[in-house]
């Protein structure tokens, strides 16, 4: 079975209202685009809790509509017009788009990530490419984390540096668990896993059972009391500001923090911040982020 693809620019006030319109209309998708990815005037946008979402700040729009095959699409582009009183339906291209296995396909983009001389990230379709190493499978799912993003790199690198066997770690904002399960497969007694998000725990409970380790995920509705030897955020520096006093507050005298999800030009400001409980250096940088750690006085 084929589909149909139809493509065509409108503006940013206009574009989610007309893809709403089009789902309405039959489309089977409708999905945005910045009209100018892949040139100078690219613009990305990164949105942090706490933030408005700036529906689009792109200026140029591309909708790219799909459609069940032998659709009249010219027909539904002007119903959806006509639903948004617009005079016409914008020009737009079409074509096929052949049936393919999409699971296979997603799975294409993520193959095993060497971390360090030990450490590899594994999805749990591949096969190990070093059987000696320490292989942590992690599927890809709602939840971030695979491993592929630099800022969860310069975690993992950290964490090993930290060497956390026999001790406790906290996982403040575990996405997939990567972190926490990485501190509990390099030997940590007691690992603790946080997230607001409740796909994230249920795709950190999934991972744990597949690398065989026995972790405490737990949402925000769960009180978190105690102390920890580690303690690792890798979440942004929106909610990294607001939650100093927590994530101090549960790192041991004597213990370590890390904070990543930080750019490199946002780390002076965050250190500043965390100074009245710990003392924190950028100690890793990747690709424009870069790590914060530290330990608290012991006194």
């Amino acid at each position: 079975m084929a589909w149909i693809r139809a493509v065509f620019l409108t503006d940013a006030a206009s574009a989610e209202a007309f893809c709403d319109a089009l789902l309405e209309a039959g489309a089977l998708s409708a999905s945005m685009e910045d009209a100018n990815a892949g040139t100078p005037e690219e613009k990305p946008q990164f949105d942090e809790p706490g933030e408005k979402n700036a529906a689009i700040l792109w200026k140029h729009v591309r909708i790219v509509a799909l459609f069940v095959e032998n659709t009249p699409v010219d027909r539904l582009m002007e119903a959806a017009a006509n639903a948004l009183r617009l005079p016409a339906a914008p020009a737009f291209t079409q074509d096929e788009v052949e049936e393919e296995n999409w699971v296979a396909r997603a799975q294409a983009q993520f193959a095993p990530i060497q971390v360090s001389e030990r450490l590899w990230i594994v999805p749990s379709w591949h096969e190990s490419p070093d059987k000696n190493a320490l292989n942590l499978r992690i599927d890809p799912g709602m939840a971030f984390g695979t491993g592929s993003h630099p800022t969860t790199r310069l975690c993992l690198e950290w964490l090993e540096r930290a060497r956390p066997a026999e001790k406790s770690v906290l996982d403040y904002g575990c996405g997939s668990g990567i972190l926490a399960i990485a501190a509990a497969r390099l030997g940590a007694t007691r690992v603790t896993g946080v997230d607001i998000d409740p796909n994230a725990i249920a795709a950190a409970a999934r991972n744990a059972e597949k690398n065989a380790v026995m972790i405490d995920f737990r949402g925000l509705s769960t009180p978190l009391s105690g102390q920890y030897d580690l303690v690792l955020a890798n979440i942004l520096a929106n909610p990294l500001r607001m939650l100093a006093p927590v994530l101090c507050a549960r790192v041991r005298l004597g213990g370590s923090l890390a904070l990543s999800g930080i750019l490199l030009e946002q780390a002076a400001e965050l250190a500043e911040i965390y100074a009245p409980w710990v003392p924190l250096a950028v100690t890793g940088t990747l690709d424009g982020w870069a790590l914060l750690s530290g330990m608290k006085p012991a006194c």
